[in-house]
């Protein structure tokens, strides 16, 4: 099969067919490029919506994604882009193994189609030149045939007429002796140029236009091929980034397994714990006897003078009402009726949207004392691990300044190191002010989170003073209260007189040096190295008494011995009350 010998008069349409075979492939080509760009548009278009989604920094909403099914969100996005970035690669290697390639390859083909097609015109043009020529020689030669015949013809017709003269007649003769020869010199070239023609007739039809149209047919073989080979690494390029695109399917697979609803829960508690303890029951008010009534009234103002005998049930823990409700702080107001105590303790909700919105907006106290004992240790920390990045971030400012002063001390020529004498003082003394400034949110955060105590005997007083100058309002309902050394939030004392708030204080110090009764005991799970100020170092396996419980914030008052008591997480132990501690 060679379209030489079978297409061998088929010059003009073999060059339409190639033609619409570089048409084909071009159209191919065109075909890949849009298919790089929708690749290139749909990576994109993924790499925004996973960008759209993420959680915006230093924002409310990346707090948020502390739960493991955000977490779980968060990767499925973050596969996506690499699920996006597999598209892209896509599109790079299409266009550098198909497009690139095939482009090159569509101008040496276009190159070598037309080098071919050039050698068969030009064969063409020489059989067609040969055939010219064979024709004007056989024209001449018919021409002379006939110029002779009528010389001859006109030397019969002299020779024959008598009225001629002699001279005449051989003059006629001569000219068909002529006109003879020219008409056989015209024959024989005409003899010679037919045959030349028929070789080179012979040599075209059965060498030129063979090797051409073998060349050419070649040349249309190998677009085919390479076509076929283009489709198959068409195919390839999307199979080699399966396994990854497959890896990314399972990270999402992977990140949704990862999902624990019962750490998400966890997570709730304790992002939003307060650490007061529920309401307590509300005592039988007996107005039938005036003398138990001014009892009842005494317990619900629960002042700390009359509540010394307590200890022996409940240890240094103060009377606690649920947080929101407000106590009645005027000696002079009648005692309500139980009637609206209870309606009080009923429509406490709307007071809790008000402890929330102030959490929220409301002008927010620099040591964070109007949220809840766990709340408030959480901003405490996180305001102390702000400092210290700021601190560091000035110390190494202020290592950099001293770099550059030393290389100005060193190389006068490239500056005054005077110069750098304010910016450095500049830097000291925001270092300083910073540790001070973590020195006192630190004060803060041991207050609450070492078990230290409170306040020290003038800030105690001061506090004092200041609470019985500033009775609190029903909307700042967070702040009526202040914290006890052991992190949780208790009523403050009825402000009577400067004169009660000293001896209130008095009293306190009075308690701490009785020890507390044991209310349990406790056997430690884990071994805890008590090493801030207030906790106390256990052992696995040791068993200790329980003088106070857990309040809410995590913590455990135990006892090893008359002077070793102190608090251990509540994790870390398993507690067993006695029972008539707990009625008590």
């Amino acid at each position: 099969m060679s379209w030489g010998t079978e297409l061998w008069d088929q010059f003009d349409n073999l060059e339409k067919h190639t033609q619409w075979g570089i048409d084909i492939l071009e159209k191919y080509i065109k075909f890949v490029k849009e298919r790089t760009e929708i690749e290139l548009s749909y990576a994109k278009q993924l790499r925004n919506l996973s960008k759209k989604y993420q959680p915006k920094k230093n924002s409310k909403e990346e707090e948020e994604y502390k739960y493991t099914s955000c977490k779980a969100f968060i990767s499925t996005l973050n596969e996506m882009n690499d699920y996006a970035g597999q598209h892209e690669v896509i599109s790079e290697n299409m266009a550098s193994q198909i497009i690139v390639d095939l482009a090159r390859y569509v101008q040496e083909l276009k190159q070598e189609r037309k080098s071919n097609f050039h050698d068969g015109r030009k064969a063409q043009q020489h059989i067609e030149t040969c055939w010219k020529q064979l024709e004007s020689s056989k024209r001449r030669f018919e021409r002379d045939c006939k110029e002779a015949d009528r010389a001859q013809q006109y030397f019969e017709k002299m020779d024959a007429d008598i009225n001629v003269t002699k001279a005449d007649v051989e003059k006629a003769r001569q000219q068909a002796q002529i006109r003879h020869q020219m008409a056989e010199d015209s024959k024989a070239d005409y003899s010679s140029i037919l045959q030349k023609f028929n070789h080179e007739q012979h040599e075209y039809y059965h060498t030129h236009i063979p090797n051409i149209f073998q060349k050419i047919q070649e040349m249309e073989e190998r677009r085919i091929v390479r076509m076929g080979e283009s489709m198959k690494t068409y195919a390839e390029v999307d199979r080699q980034v399966i396994p990854i695109i497959g890896k990314c399917l399972d990270g999402i697979v992977k990140a949704a397994e990862s999902i624990d609803q019962k750490n998400d829960s966890q997570l709730v508690i304790e992002a939003y714990k307060s650490g007061f303890e529920p309401p307590g029951d509300i005592e039988f008010e007996d107005y039938t006897q005036p003398m138990k009534r001014t009892v009842s009234d005494n317990s619900l103002s629960n002042s700390r003078g009359e509540g010394k005998p307590d200890l022996k049930f409940g240890g240094k823990s103060k009377g606690k009402l649920w947080p929101f409700i407000k106590k009645n702080k005027s000696p002079k107001q009648q005692k309500e009726p139980l009637s609206h105590r209870f309606n009080e303790f009923m429509t406490s909700k709307p007071k809790i949207h008000c402890f929330r919105s102030l959490k929220r907006g409301g002008a927010t106290p620099e040591d964070f004392s109007n949220l809840p004992p766990e709340q408030r240790r959480k901003k405490l920390q996180q305001k102390v691990d702000e400092l210290n990045k700021e601190i560091q971030k000035e110390m190494d400012q202020r290592d950099a300044i001293t770099k550059m002063k030393d290389v100005y001390l060193k190389n006068p020529q490239m500056g005054d190191p005077a110069s750098l004498d304010h910016k450095l003082a500049e830097v000291s003394q925001n270092i300083e002010k910073l540790r001070l400034e973590t020195q006192k949110f630190e004060a803060w955060l041991a207050e609450v989170e070492g078990r230290l105590p409170a306040r020290n005997e003038q800030a105690r007083r001061q506090s004092g003073l200041y609470d019985s100058q500033n009775p609190p309002t029903v909307n700042n309902c967070a702040q009526d209260r202040e914290s006890s050394p052991d992190g949780s939030y208790t009523e403050e004392q009825s402000q009577e007189s400067e004169v009660k708030v000293l001896a209130t204080d008095f009293d306190d110090e009075f308690d701490d040096e009785e020890p507390l009764p044991a209310i349990g005991t406790c056997k430690a799970l884990y071994t805890f190295e008590g090493q801030n100020e207030g906790t106390i170092s256990v052992v696995e396996g040791e068993t200790l008494y329980v003088i106070e419980e857990d309040k809410g914030d995590g913590w455990t008052r135990i006892r090893r011995n008359e002077d070793e008591e102190g608090y251990v997480p509540t994790s870390y132990v398993e507690v067993c009350l006695d029972k008539n501690a707990k009625d008590s």
